[in-house]
C-alpha cells in the first residue's frame, strides 16, 4: 500500500527529514521505498511545495498518520486527510503507478558509498536501470560511480532509474548532486 503525505515542504532537505521521520515513527525498515513529489504552483495550496509517499505495510493506519502528522496532510487506502490532501494524493497516485517521484530511501541505499562499480551499483541496490545524460545507451556495467555518499534515482517508464552524468577520469556521477550551489551564487 502506498501513503501519500503532504506537510508544505518547501525544499528537498526539509521533505526528506519528513520522509525519514515517518519511516522511523511508524517503525518502518529504513530501507523502505520512499520519495519526493514537486507539487507545482496553483495545484495544491497555491505554492510550489514538496510531498512524499512511501510504500507502507497494511498494518498502518490512518491514526497513526494523523497523529504523526498533526497540521499535514495524508492519503492512505482511499481515505484522506487534511488541508494538503490532493497534493498527497499526487505524490501517492505517481509513487504507485511509478511515474513520478524522486526515490529517497529503497533497498541498499546504504550499501551506495564512495567509488564503485556500476554492475556492482545494480547488484546491491533496487535501482534498475542507470541512464546517461546525453548519450543514446545505457552505460557499461564496468564504468566506476562516484556516488558523492547521494544517490536518488527517479521513477521513469515504471523503472526505478539513476540518471547519471560524465565525471572526471572516464566515470560517471548521479546527476543530481549533494548541496547544489544555489544559482547566482557565484556573480551576486
Amino acid at each position: 500500500m502506498i501513503a501519500g503525505f503532504d506537510a508544505g515542504s518547501r525544499t528537498l532537505p526539509e521533505a526528506e527529514h519528513l520522509l525519514h521521520t515517518v519511516v522511523r515513527e511508524l517503525g518502518l525498515p529504513g530501507d523502505t521505498v520512499g520519495c519526493t513529489h514537486f507539487v507545482p504552483a496553483g495545484q495544491v495550496g497555491g505554492e510550489p511545495h514538496i510531498a512524499c509517499s512511501l510504500s507502507v505495510p497494511g498494518s498502518v493506519t490512518p491514526a497513526a498518520l494523523t497523529d504523526l502528522l498533526a497540521g499535514g496532510s495524508w492519503v492512505l487506502g482511499g481515505r484522506r486527510d487534511g488541508p494538503l490532501a490532493e497534493g498527497a494524493a499526487l505524490a501517492a497516485a505517481e509513487h504507485e503507478a511509478r511515474r513520478g517521484g524522486r526515490v529517497v530511501t529503497f533497498p541498499g541505499r546504504d550499501r551506495l558509498t564512495g567509488v564503485l562499480p556500476l554492475g556492482e551499483l545494480r547488484a546491491a541496490s533496487a535501482i534498475e536501470r542507470v541512464l546517461l545524460l546525453a548519450s543514446p545507451g545505457p552505460p557499461p556495467d564496468d564504468v566506476l560511480v562516484v556516488t558523492n555518499d547521494h544517490v536518488r534515482p527517479v521513477w521513469r517508464d515504471g523503472l526505478m532509474t539513476l540518471l547519471t552524468m560524465p565525471a572526471a577520469g572516464g566515470r560517471i556521477a548521479p546527476a543530481e548532486v549533494p548541496n547544489p550551489t544555489p544559482c547566482c551564487a557565484d556573480h551576486s
